[in-house]
């Protein structure tokens, strides 16, 4: 990489193109055929009526390894355990979902790469709560060997850490540079339709300047699914999290910065709004008149002795941002986070190192 700096002195935009270490091509594309949108056949729920659509057969004929069990109740610890399990026909069917699968996943990806945003794309990154398990894996690792196969010059792997810490550890790289001088620790959101985590992610500059070792040091997790609250009671609670974790942090010494980064589901307008893709949420999140950056600094004006900043991105976008210290020897990469959707995003790598 060449040596100039580069010098971030302001706090990027929300939804910005434009980051400390990356410029963001694409994120949250939306591509489709005759089916409908085409990251839903990459999805959990894809897998889950792939492996059903395998079972049918065995259950007509009463051999169904699985018995009663609906497959989306199947955990994947378990399908996990199968596919080295003394079970054969069990473990077949594993591996047949699993194929398929990767097949769709390789069909996903290549139209992806066929888009010009995606063109030239290096090293594929995919994140995803489906990851986090050996068939995830597997599935990963056939993907590419098909898109090897028809001369397709990309790598495809998992990504680093677990995908809901990555969630958070991605937020270090909305904020600029000079808040880590002064400072040791983020306040980090990332909201899902299903739970809302927050949590203190470390930087641990000292034993690595390019935030390779950043860790989530504590952190909370509301399953507000259960629950069911309005957007209004959702907020006070999120506020609640993040002041209980502000407490911890300066009970232990921190020193927070007056950051908080938030992934969020959708496309996220500069002034904070949300355009399309927060249906999950609970309540009416792509109102105008809602802006939750806003509200949060309405409530926590301040961290420690500064007034506080928050930059929301998309979730999907924010989690294939903890790659960036394992992706300095490409230039143009993309994340695919498999989960209720196929969350995406493709990142070129800026000239020059982020000042420290």
């Amino acid at each position: 990489m060449a040596d100039e700096t580069i010098m971030t002195t302001d706090i990027a935009a929300h939804g910005a193109s434009r980051l400390p270490w990356v410029e963001i091509d694409s994120f949250n594309l939306e591509l489709k055929d005759e089916e409908g949108f085409l990251g839903d056949r990459a999805s959990k729920g894809a897998f889950r009526e792939t492996l059903e659509e395998w079972r049918k057969p065995l259950r007509k004929s009463g051999d169904d390894p699985f018995g009663k069990e609906l497959s989306e109740n199947i955990s994947k610890k378990e399908l996990d355990a199968i596919l080295v399990g003394d079970d054969t026909e069990a473990s077949a069917v594993v591996h047949s979902t699993i194929e398929d699968f990767a097949q769709e996943l390789a069909h996903v990806t290549r139209r992806f790469l066929k888009t010009k945003a995606w063109d030239k794309t290096e090293r594929i990154v995919v994140g995803g709560g489906f990851r986090d398990s050996r068939l995830g894996e597997l599935a990963i690792a056939r993907a590419e060997i098909v898109l090897k196969a028809e001369n397709f010059k990309v790598e495809m792997v998992p990504i680093h850490r677990h995908p809901d810490d990555a969630g958070l550890i991605g937020a270090l790289h909305l904020a600029p540079s000079w808040i880590f001088e002064a400072h040791d620790s983020i306040l980090a959101v990332d909201i899902g339709g299903t739970n809302i985590r927050c949590g203190v992610v470390e930087t641990r500059r000292k034993k690595a300047p390019d935030l390779s070792r950043a860790c989530v040091w504590k952190f909370e997790l509301w399953r507000h699914a259960d629950d069911e609250p309005t957007r209004e009671n959702a907020v006070k609670r999120l506020v609640k999290m993040l002041k209980d974790l502000i407490a911890k942090a300066e009970d232990e010494g921190f020193k927070l910065a007056p950051f908080i980064g938030v992934a969020c589901p959708g496309v996220i307008e500069s002034d904070g709004t949300i355009r399309k893709g927060a249906q999950n949420l609970p309540g009416n999140w792509e109102s105008s008149k809602f802006n939750l950056p806003a509200s949060l600094v309405e409530a926590i004006p301040r961290i420690g002795e500064h007034d506080t900043a928050v930059i929301m991105h998309n979730d999907g976008l924010v989690q294939g941002l903890s790659e960036v210290p394992f992706m300095q020897d490409v230039k143009r990469w993309g994340v695919l986070t498999i989960g209720t959707g196929l969350g995406n995003a493709r990142f070129t790598n800026r000239n020059g190192k982020r000042e420290r």
